[in-house]
């Protein structure tokens, strides 16, 4: 049984990046562990890029916030999964405040060996999710960590449009082939 962690980047509650989170913990559910970080329920400041978590005890930030409780969990996490809308070929705001507070030496500390990503984006554009699966690539390569493999939504901006697409059984699939 594996520890899994989803990223859950959307503010928007019931949404399509939520309901796919959803179908895939589904999955996920029946062989492992799972729990979800809804970015809308962390007060998480952004990376200022000051490097003092190298100097400091614990490499902890100096930013006292909730991401010392992501921190806390990724120390026991086999599984990473990023979940998120794409607003302008990139993860939501708010996800990407959560990445970049990874950039500390305390990842060292986390046990994470796989990463997953489920994206979900309005458009129809063929590449939208390119500069978002580079960035993915580049992570797998530097951390040496292995792909679960990846969810891609294209075409669902309404609430409930992803209901009409092959998707969350996709996700629900994916999260089941996870032992």
């Amino acid at each position: 049984m594996s520890e899994i962690t989803v990223f859950m980047g959307s503010v928007r509650k019931n949404g399509n990046t939520d309901l796919l989170v959803k179908s895939f913990a589904e999955g996920a559910g029946k062989n492992n562990k799972v729990n979800i970080i809804n970015v809308s329920d962390y007060n998480i400041c952004p990376c200022v890029g000051c490097n003092s978590c190298f100097d400091r005890v614990g490499n902890r930030c100096f930013q006292n916030d909730d991401m010392n409780k992501i921190y806390e969990l990724l120390k026991h996490t086999d599984i990473l999964v990023i979940a998120s809308p794409v607003y302008f070929y990139g993860v939501s705001a708010q996800l990407k405040a959560i990445i970049d507070r990874l950039h500390t030496p305390m990842r060292n500390t986390f046990t994470i060996k796989k990463l997953g990503l489920l994206l979900v984006g309005a458009s129809e554009l063929p590449n939208l999710f390119e500069p978002i699966k580079m960035q993915y690539q580049m992570v797998l390569d530097y951390f040496h960590l292995e792909s679960i493999g990846m969810t891609l939504v294209r075409g669902v901006r309404d609430k409930g449009d992803i209901c009409k697409t092959e998707a969350l059984q996709e996700a629900y699939e994916l999260g089941l082939s996870l032992e």
